[in-house]
Formats: C-alpha cells, sequence, structure tokens
C-alpha cells in the first residue's frame, strides 16, 4: 500500500493527480503496482522513483504528458532529450515528463528570414553572443511576462539543473546585446552527438531581439551540419521563423538515427 511515511515523495505526488482530477470533476480509478504504474488517469501515467528510466514515448497521454516524478539531474535530464521526453511543470507541482505528439522542429532549409528582419541584421543594431551570460538568460526567461500564462515553469528547480548541464557543456544559451544592455536570448540542451539542438525558452526586452537570437542560433548550428532544432511545442513566433510540426514517430525515429 502507498502510504506517507513508508513512501513519502509517492505519497505527494499521488495526491496531486487525485487533486486534479477531482478539481476537474473526473472520475478515475487509480491501479499502481510495485515499478509504480498508474493507470486510469486519461491514459496511463508512469511515476517515476529514483531509477534512472522512461517509458516508451508513445504511451504519453493526448496531451503528451508521459511520467509524473523522478528529478532533474543532469542524468536523467539527458536521459530524457535523448529520448524525445521533456520537463514542463509549474512550482506546486511535481515533475512532470512531456513528449508531445506532434512535435515542433525547425529544419534549416525552412528558416524564413523575411525582408523586414534582414534590414535588421544587415543595421547590426544587436550583438550576439553564445554562453556568455547562461545565468542572465535563463533569469530573464522565467521573469518575462507571457500571454496567456499566469506564471513560470522555469522554478528554481529547474534554473539549478539547467545551470547544471550548462557546467557540464550540455547547455547552451544565446545572448542579444543592445550595446552592453542584454535585451534578447535563449537556452536549450545540446544533444552533440545527436546533432539536434533542443530549445528550452527565449525572451525578449526589445522588438526583434529574440528573432535575430534565434536566426542566429539556427545558423550556428546549421554549420555545424546538426539535423535540426527541437522546439517541442507549437507556437505562432516559432511557425513565423519556419519551425513545422512533425508526428513524434518520425521525431524519434530522426532522434535516433
Amino acid at each position: 500500500m502507498l502510504d506517507k511515511e513508508s513512501h513519502p515523495a509517492d505519497f505527494y505526488i499521488f495526491n496531486w493527480i487525485l487533486k486534479q482530477v477531482l478539481d476537474d470533476a473526473i472520475l478515475i480509478i487509480s491501479d499502481y503496482d510495485i515499478h509504480y504504474n498508474f493507470n486510469g488517469y486519461m491514459s496511463s501515467i508512469y511515476l517515476i522513483d529514483e531509477l534512472l528510466y522512461f517509458p516508451p514515448v508513445d504511451h504519453a497521454d493526448e496531451n503528451g504528458l508521459l511520467a509524473i516524478g523522478g528529478d532533474l539531474s543532469t542524468d536523467r535530464l539527458l536521459l530524457a532529450y535523448n529520448n524525445a521526453i521533456f520537463p514542463w511543470f509549474e512550482e506546486d507541482q511535481p515533475p512532470l515528463w512531456y513528449s508531445p505528439d506532434p512535435r515542433m522542429v525547425l529544419f534549416f532549409d525552412y528558416l524564413k528570414v523575411s525582408k523586414s528582419m534582414k534590414q535588421v541584421l544587415k543595421k547590426k543594431q544587436f550583438r550576439v553572443t553564445k554562453n556568455k551570460a547562461f545565468q542572465q538568460v535563463v533569469e530573464a526567461c522565467a521573469s518575462v511576462k507571457r500571454k496567456d500564462q499566469s506564471g513560470t515553469w522555469i522554478t528554481e528547480e529547474m534554473k539549478t539543473a539547467y545551470s547544471e548541464l550548462h557546467e557540464e557543456g550540455k547547455a547552451d544559451s544565446f545572448e542579444v546585446w543592445e550595446g552592453d544592455k542584454l535585451v534578447g536570448g535563449l537556452y536549450g540542451v545540446n544533444l552533440e552527438e545527436k546533432k539536434v539542438f533542443c530549445g528550452e525558452s527565449m525572451f525578449s526586452k526589445v522588438s526583434n531581439a529574440s528573432k535575430v537570437g534565434f536566426i542566429h542560433m539556427a545558423l550556428h548550428f546549421y554549420e555545424k551540419k546538426y539535423k535540426c532544432i527541437d522546439c517541442q511545442v507549437y507556437n505562432d513566433h516559432l511557425a513565423s521563423l519556419g519551425a513545422i510540426e512533425m508526428n513524434r514517430e518520425d521525431f524519434v525515429t530522426l532522434l535516433m538515427s
């Protein structure tokens, strides 16, 4: 039996799941075994313990949610990204692991640079650097206000985790400067062996700054002969820059090739 004394972390996660379901007025029957598998909540949702393991990505539910729990150790994060999985959760939630279908991806041949953006680049209003201010970029991404979002998924735990990845050379940032002021940027996980860069978040404090950073990032990895940029989920901003949706199975095949 799952109880608070013998499995405090798992008990907390289980109660979080029940709270979400009851709040949405959905009746479920939870069925878990010694391997901490949960069944009955939308679809099979796996509860992760300390073992470095993720279920197959085709077990994710219709929203892309694959698993709950675990930690944000560098080993777990790298295992996740190398298998088309990423964490996405808020401050009051346990780690939630996603593998959405479809997947938003930028192939370099599809990169869109509009005439107006070409003029911006030509003026050299901005200066772009790589890995010169990783912590500042992450903090800016966490603090920027976004449409239709009340808070941020870049929690203190997330900041620490990606900083550790950066220190190990597994996460990169691209900074956009206007004079000496940091006005835009992005960061993500660099799967160098697989030749895929997984974008995590970007920010912009002045018009066009994030687009300039994104374009420079894309050109950088194009020159490194990378396969693509993983943009995770659809948004209009990424689509305007040429990112497209592809089905998850094809993305996994690309990632593993």
